[in-house]
């Protein structure tokens, strides 16, 4: 396939760069009226995919909220990865997977090899191994056209006390994870297939060179704090490849398809506005 990074570059610049979350938990399907069980989870993903693959760049299941139905929950994320695809959406699998070796391969055969049954466009991993655990999926991406977010600087509180540790050259953990993004991206074009994931929430990053040639995964919209106008301030001059994700601010307005497709558009318009300032 054409390499993850330009096809994602196209989608940003064609729908906007907004990534919606897919994440079916118990306290939001009972929000919408569901039952926590299959019937619920498959009801919740086929509506959200319906309403929203034909407008947003990126959609972003949470794997775990699948995984808990066991295999019948699995059945239904392979059926939401499908439709998504299918509807020219990107999907981004969040199971932020990480491990050595065999094992690390075979998660990424699970999520980036095209003969899966979840096939995805990327996938949300942690390099807390060591980044070099992370091969086989690099060189499994780069085989398959697909890419990987790499977990840098999270917007989680507990996220600092590994990654801003400083290491014996003076870097810190998380600046030493974009170094390594921007070497894998170097020379690609219009943009690389190895993102990092950077927290919209955590102010002035200008310490951190940003600037991996590849896109940055923005949790952090909405429910978390931040917003659109942020953007700038958080990512400077590599807001263009920010790809802000928004989960519960577009979920929780459905069932109804027509709020869900307003609400993701509100956020879209907010997003395209501040990116390109």
């Amino acid at each position: 396939m054409t390499p993850f990074g330009t096809r994602l570059r196209a989608a940003m610049d064609s729908r906007g760069p907004l990534c919606v979350g897919i994440d079916p938990h118990a306290a939001l399907l009972s929000s919408w009226g569901l039952n926590d069980d299959i019937a619920g989870l498959e009801k919740f993903s086929r509506t959200v995919v319906e309403a929203l693959a034909d407008s947003v760049a990126v959609f972003k299941p949470q794997a775990a909220f699948f995984e808990r139905f066991g295999s019948k929950g699995i059945a239904v994320l392979e059926q939401t990865v499908a439709d998504a695809r299918a509807a020219g959406t990107l999907v981004v699998m969040d199971a932020k997977r990480g491990d050595i070796g065999s094992t690390m391969a075979a998660y990424a055969q699970t999520f980036l090899s095209p003969s899966s049954s979840l096939f995805s466009d990327a996938l949300t991993v942690s390099p807390y191994l060591g980044y070099g655990s992370l091969q086989p999926a690099v060189e499994l991406a780069r085989r398959s056209g697909t890419g990987l977010f790499v977990l840098a600087l999270t917007s989680n509180p507990e996220g600092a006390e590994v990654q801003r540790a400083v290491r014996e050259d003076g870097r810190t953990i998380g600046a030493t994870m974009l170094g390594h993004l921007a070497a894998e991206n170097a020379g690609a074009a219009p943009m690389g297939s190895f993102g990092a994931v950077v927290g919209a929430t955590l102010g002035d990053l200008s310490s951190f060179d940003l600037d991996i040639n590849g896109p940055l995964l923005a949790p952090g919209i909405g429910a978390q704090g931040a917003t659109a106008a942020d953007l700038p301030a958080v990512f400077g001059a590599a807001v263009r490849n920010v790809v802000p994700n928004v989960s519960r601010g577009v979920l929780k307005h459905g069932p109804d398809a027509e709020a869900l497709r307003a609400s993701a558009t509100r956020f879209a318009d907010e997003i395209r506005e501040a990116v390109s300032v």
